[in-house]
């Protein structure tokens, strides 16, 4: 459907997609289509423009790319606290603390928090900071880690 113009078709969003495949030295790209978009154009175009600059760059400094080789279970233990009743003790000083004011402050802080993460390209924790944000706008209990 990448023939369709709209929001998740448009130049940007086809960009994003295809950089997405590309973070694997595997990845590939398939447009569906029956005819060629000015959107596909513009960002095939693009893509095409990075590829020759990445390739310049990677033989100028002799990088072979490879694809990250990281265990999952290093990542999920990473996000398991060891000690869960020190995190609800947090929790609980936390909620103990927060009058309206507070809330307001230390949504702020993970909002900061979650556009740090986000400009350093963490995007798993970017996106456990929104949800802790959305679960404090809603009221509702979180693990803190």
């Amino acid at each position: 459907d990448a023939d369709k113009e709209g929001f998740l078709r448009s130049e940007t969003a086809l960009i994003q997609t295809v950089g997405r495949a590309a973070r694997n030295v595997e990845g590939r790209v398939v447009m569906y289509a029956d005819h060629m978009t000015g959107s596909m154009e513009r960002a095939i175009g693009e893509t095409n423009r990075r590829r020759i600059i990445q390739l310049e760059y990677n033989k100028q400094h002799g990088i072979t790319p490879q694809s990250i080789q990281k265990d999952i279970r290093e990542a999920i233990r990473a996000n398991i606290s060891a000690e869960p009743e020190e995190a609800y003790d947090i929790e609980k000083k936390i909620a103990d603390k927060m009058e309206k004011g507070n809330k307001d402050y230390f949504i702020q802080q993970l909002k900061e928090q979650m556009k740090e993460a986000a400009i350093k390209l963490d995007f798993e924790k970017a996106a456990q900071l929104r949800d802790k944000i959305r679960l404090l706008e809603e009221d509702k209990p979180f693990r803190i880690k």
